[in-house]
């Protein structure tokens, strides 16, 4: 049920080729009609010996000729005698149709058959009026491809067909033939003349184009890998058959000689590549084939070039020539599936290919010689269609052959990746136990200094002024509350805070809040929401709390204030902890510059540490003391 979409798709798709197929089979019926129309089958025939080609008259009365007719049948194909071999003369054949049926002059009619074979001028006279005129110029290369339609219009011969003459030119070697022919009205023979033509030329174009297509394709495949050379033969084989099927489908008359050595020669260079090819599959070198196949294709080149000094392009030789043509394709078929069978499938289905090729190609040469009806099919034109399907099959092998490499190289890729990265996350693993385990022992050091420095060296001066006598109780029951402090912020910055600076200030807020009720100090908590200090860390946090309890200490031991009142802002690209008191006030100036205010530098000393700056303003109604903390700090910003 997965592919149930597919198989919709699949089917739909077909359906809609077929009723296309279907569509475009009614729209150019008209076989359906036969019955409106007269299958010539019967003929006379004979032939005259000339001097030459000549032009045929307008007009030419039947009785006029040599009264030495024989009877036929149609199709006839006419073989040339030994007599007419030998002689210099052309002959004329002549083929006389009696029609006995009644023709209506009503509508259109034409004269239809499969093809007319000679290699000189065809007339074709209706009525002893010459209505058709073909290959004026001799033998037409693509001239027997084309079915014959000679349209008959009302009022230009408006009498009832009563006699069909056809008048063929021929040197004396060339073999001559005639197919059936039909006589009726145009769109009753429309139909099976155009099938004809479509299945003649018009698919053997289609199918040589695509073939040519696919030939570029893998030309421009193998201008980026230039170490595949079967991408560039295939071009090579795609272009000469292009070049050796040419005849097939050219609609212009083509009579010019080197044209014809253009095609027959096309065959070689063909079969060459072909063979060059199979050695690419099957790895063996062949060197006899390979030099036998291109001595054959140049001397069947030089032999046949139309030049005056070269053997004639007589029928015969022609005919000698595919026949050797044919042999080479066996020998090439034979030796190539022998070495290739075993090693290669993609070498065998080149092989059968090749095979159908040779098959295909004895039909024409079947053709060609009259061996086969005139009203057969070339069906060498359709080996374009069967090369073109074969190396089909080996691109979509080797398609599919690519993509399911790539699925596993991707699930290679991809389970490489997966230990990699297993490996990976243990290696994170321990970073991150040897980050936790320096962080500790980083905290645990910054501890022991800052007890040592502070709350060590309090308690130290404590203790000896207690020995000398030199503290009264009450001084050191504060010494040792301010010890107590120091201690219990310590343990407050190994608080998590999560970057937020109002939560730290909310602890400072509960130590020392008893302090200022002791003292009778009312404490005003003005404090406003303020966004997150990411680098906010424990040691950042005992610094922002030795600060703040620093500047509440000062104000407590001596301005003499009744009130205190916290409050945080943001300002720029930081934020602002404003500590405002009413008490006596004190030259700052002074007190910096005597160095007796080493409270004061400390708090400056903790403040440049986490990238911040205090301020003081004091005056006669109190001192507004204001640490300001950036929002990013430069060294976490730089990473």
């Amino acid at each position: 049920m997965k592919n149930l979409p597919a198989i919709a798709a699949l089917v739909f798709s077909v359906a809609l080729l077929a009723a296309l197929s279907v569509f475009l089979s009614l729209a150019v019926s008209g076989i359906q009609r036969s019955g409106e129309c007269l299958h010539l089958t019967q003929a006379r025939w004979q032939e005259v010996e000339t001097p030459g080609f000549s032009a045929p008259p307008a007009s030419l009365d039947s009785r006029s000729l040599p009264q030495t007719w024989h009877a036929a049948a149609l199709p006839l194909s006419l073989h040339p005698s030994a007599k007419a071999l030998a002689t210099p003369a052309a002959v004329i054949t002549w083929v006389r149709l009696d029609v006995d049926g009644a023709q209506s002059v009503a509508e259109s009619r034409v004269l239809y058959g499969a093809r007319l074979k000679t290699d000189g001028p065809i007339a074709i006279y209706i009525n002893g009026k010459l209505m058709y005129r073909a290959q004026q110029r001799g033998q037409q290369w693509n001239s027997l491809f084309t079915p014959l339609w000679v349209s008959l219009e009302p009022g230009i011969n408006d009498a009832p067909v009563r006699e069909i003459l056809i008048r063929l030119e021929r040197t004396p070697s060339y073999a001559v033939a005639v197919s059936s022919l039909w006589l009726g009205p145009a769109d009753a023979l429309r139909g099976r003349y155009q099938i004809r033509r479509w299945l003649q030329q018009g698919l053997p174009g289609m199918l040589n184009a695509a073939f040519l297509a696919v030939g570029i394709f893998g030309l421009f495949v193998w201008l980026r890998r230039r170490h595949d050379p079967g991408y560039l033969l295939f071009f090579n084989l795609s272009a000469i058959a292009f070049a050796a099927h040419l005849h097939y489908y050219v609609d212009l008359p083509i009579a010019h000689d080197w044209f014809g050595w253009v095609v027959l020669n096309s065959f070689c260079w063909l079969l060459t590549t072909v063979h060059f090819f199979l050695r690419l599959l099957h790895g063996r070198p062949l060197r006899w084939l390979g030099r036998g196949m291109i001595a054959a294709s140049l001397l069947i080149g030089v032999a046949s070039l139309p030049l005056p000094w070269a053997l004639p392009n007589t029928a015969p030789l022609l005919a000698m020539f595919y026949a050797v043509e044919l042999l080479m394709a066996m020998v090439v078929g034979i030796v190539g599936g022998i070495c290739t069978w075993r090693s290669s499938q993609e070498g065998r289905l080149m092989v059968v290919g090749l095979a159908i090729c040779v098959l295909l190609g004895i039909s024409d040469w079947a053709m060609h010689n009259n061996v086969a009806s005139p009203e057969g099919w070339f069906l060498g034109a359709y080996t374009n269609g069967v090369t073109f399907i074969f190396f089909g099959l080996l691109m979509y092998r080797r398609y599919v052959n690519a993509i399911e490499e790539v699925e596993q190289v991707n699930a290679s890729l991809a389970e490489r990746l997966r230990l990699r990265e297993a490996e990976l996350e243990q290696s994170h693993q321990r970073l991150r136990e040897i980050e936790q385990r320096q962080l500790l022992s980083d905290e645990r050091q910054r501890l022991m200094q800052d007890m040592h420095d502070g709350l060590g060296s309090t308690l130290i001066s404590a203790i000896r002024s207690v020995e000398q006598g030199r503290m009264r109780d009450t001084e050191v029951s504060q010494l040792l509350k301010d010890c107590m402090d120091d201690l219990k912020l310590a343990i407050d910055s190994m608080e998590p805070v999560e970057a937020d600076l109002l939560l730290l200030l909310a602890t400072l807020r509960f130590r020392l809040e008893p302090r200022m009720e002791s003292a009778n100090v009312a404490l005003i908590w003005d404090v406003k929401e303020l966004p997150a200090l990411d680098w906010l860390d424990p040691s950042s946090a005992l610094n922002i709390l030795r600060i703040v309890q620093e500047s509440v200490a000062n104000i407590l031991r001596h301005t003499r204030a009744t009130a205190i009142r916290v409050a945080t802002a943001v300002d720029g690209t930081g934020v602002q902890v404003v500590i405002d008191d009413n008490g006596q006030g004190f030259d700052v100036a002074a007190t910096l510059w005597r160095g007796g205010g080493r409270g004061l530098q400390n708090q400056q000393r903790r403040a440049q540490a986490i990238d911040g700056r205090v301020a003081w303003v004091s005056g006669e109604t109190g001192t507004r003391f204001t640490l300001w903390l950036p929002l990013q700090r430069g060294d976490l910003v730089s990473t």
